[in-house]
């Protein structure tokens, strides 16, 4: 059994690139957004396009990205499976820079993060930043920065976490799903089992109860349920 997790709005409290556009970044990035959200492109475009637009220094980044927080149960959630022997793999289609420097402050930076990839650099004195996407896949039917499904495939039992859109088209992939807001009613809508929560404290126990019957094989999973 492998725990694959999303990090936005999921293990952080808010979606952690909104709040660094929203702070540092030239107000076109809200133009950009609007793009992707009438489909006119794929996420991976959408996402390099608004980091370049970031104004601050890397200095001024980090002081931002340290008033992020993230679910405080979610510390106590990596415990239970690390004492399960379940590995835990973060993986979203935000930027990996700003998901290890937030786990860091919890010393949870030892997770394996799948992400964007940050780089920054310096050019005459301005501070600049340029995402790439080496997790991406030429026929991600998103065209997200993250293909999920391609990241996931390798594994034979998976236990995936979610809650946004980043998260629909790999829905339907693993054997057990933990869903709430957006992708909870995304699997609603297409009738994927799915387990609902609102915390990591759901999540432990509701994992807890599943461990016997991943164990004995099939698993069943109650569809649509409330944590």
């Amino acid at each position: 059994m492998h725990v694959f997790c999303d990090f936005d709005g999921t293990i952080s409290l808010e979606d952690a690139t909104d709040f660094i556009l929203e702070r540092l970044a030239s107000p076109k990035w809200e133009e950009i957004e609007q793009e992707w959200k009438q489909g006119l492109i794929g996420s991976a475009e959408c996402m390099a396009r608004q980091i370049a637009l970031i104004q601050a220094t890397n200095q001024e980044l980090d002081r931002a990205l340290d008033d992020i927080a993230i679910d405080p149960t979610f510390p106590a959630f990596v415990d239970f499976c690390w004492a399960q022997a379940i590995p835990v793999t973060i993986i979203s289609d935000g930027v990996d820079y700003f998901i290890k420097r937030i786990l860091a402050r919890y010393n949870l930076d030892y997770l394996p993060v799948i992400a964007n990839k940050l780089t920054i650099s310096g050019i005459n004195g301005r501070t600049r930043y340029q995402l790439s996407s080496p997790y991406s896949d030429a026929d991600c039917s998103s065209a997200a920065g993250v293909c999920k499904c391609r990241s996931v495939e390798a594994f034979d039992t998976r236990v995936y976490i979610g809650d946004g859109r980043s998260d629909f088209c790999v829905s339907d992939k693993p054997e057990l799903v933990f869903a709430k807001d957006k992708l909870a009613e995304f699997c609603t809508e297409r009738a994927i089992p799915f387990v609902g929560y609102q915390n990591f404290s759901d999540l432990t126990q509701s994992l807890k109860n599943a461990l016997p019957g991943f164990n004995s094989r099939p698993v069943s999973v109650p569809r649509y349920a409330t944590a």
